[in-house]
């Protein structure tokens, strides 16, 4: 008895692996329709996923408008921020310059330290060996250049007339590693202005030297570097770069800030020369200079 057992039950396994293999064989042939048992299951199995994945569906949605929704409101704040910042700093910009307009009339004066007449140039030779020193402009004494000339681009200063020949000049510029070439310069600090001279370049950093900048004196970073209008040929407000690093001189005395430059020395196409022979430039012509340069 239990030997006949023992053979049905392996009877039935045997026949059970039998119909196991037909219906994946049958339900793995090419067909044109599918059983009703097969339409039955996919049909419980896709209702049964369309009620759960709508809800889920839905839910994701409201979380994605309400963090949407907060995006929105904090961007709002800080364009209002932003707003009042720049109606503040409108109303600031015409006082000075109405007591700008009011101090020309009293002094009688008809030139500040900011007046300039521009001439425009194209850059048209380098040398590679001293790409980050020199350049050579299409511009020379017959249109007015002379030696000391300052020489911008649109995004800032970049360097000073060398020497003029009778069509061109050459052009030596602030990276140049020549302390030579030095430029007074002006720090934007939130309670004062500082002073300081460029004298140099770190051509590993790319950055310009101002230098013999006054100990006591706190210099933050990213603070804007310009032109300070006592050098002569370099009218006040001249975009330089904004400050990267300071570090004390090697003596402890004053300090060295490496200020990165406005300006990209390495492409340079068309340039303007700064003529500060403001002989004749009225005081309306003067204002409209100044206009354009804050714009």
């Amino acid at each position: 008895m239990p030997q006949f057992f023992l053979n049905k039950r392996l009877i039935i396994l045997l026949v059970s692996v039998i119909v196991l293999v037909g219906l994946i064989g049958f339900s793995l042939r090419e067909r044109d329709a599918i059983s009703w048992p097969e339409q039955f299951v996919k049909d419980m199995v896709g209702f049964g996923q369309s009620l759960v994945s709508k809800p889920v569906n839905y839910v994701a949605g409201v979380v994605e408008n309400v963090q949407d929704l907060q995006n929105t409101y904090t961007e709002n704040e800080k364009l209002k921020t932003r707003l009042d910042e720049l109606v503040k700093l409108e109303t600031k910009v015409k006082d000075l310059k109405q007591d700008n307009n009011e101090l020309r009339a009293v002094l009688e004066k008809k030139e500040d330290l900011r007046a300039y007449n521009t001439i425009q140039a194209t850059v048209i030779a380098r040398n590679p060996d001293r790409w980050q020193e020199l350049l050579t402009i299409d511009k020379g004494e017959v249109n007015g250049i002379k030696s000391d000339m300052a020489v911008i681009s649109s995004a800032g200063l970049i360097g000073k007339i060398k020497s003029v020949n009778e069509f061109s000049s050459t052009v030596e510029l602030i990276s140049t590693n020549n302390t030579k070439n030095r430029i007074s310069t002006v720090i934007q600090g939130k309670e004062q202005d500082i002073n300081g001279w460029i004298e140099g370049y770190d051509s590993d950093k790319k950055e310009i030297l101002v230098k013999r900048i006054s100990n006591d004196m706190k210099v933050d970073k990213g603070s804007k570097v310009m032109t300070s209008g006592l050098g002569g040929v370099f009218p006040k407000g001249l975009v330089i770069g904004e400050v990267k690093e300071v570090k004390p001189d090697q003596y402890g005395l004053t300090q060295t800030a490496y200020v990165k430059p406005a300006a990209d020395f390495y492409h340079l196409e068309h340039v303007m020369v700064i003529d500060r022979d403001i002989q004749g430039v009225t005081e309306k012509e003067a204002d409209a200079e100044e206009d354009g340069n804050d714009q």
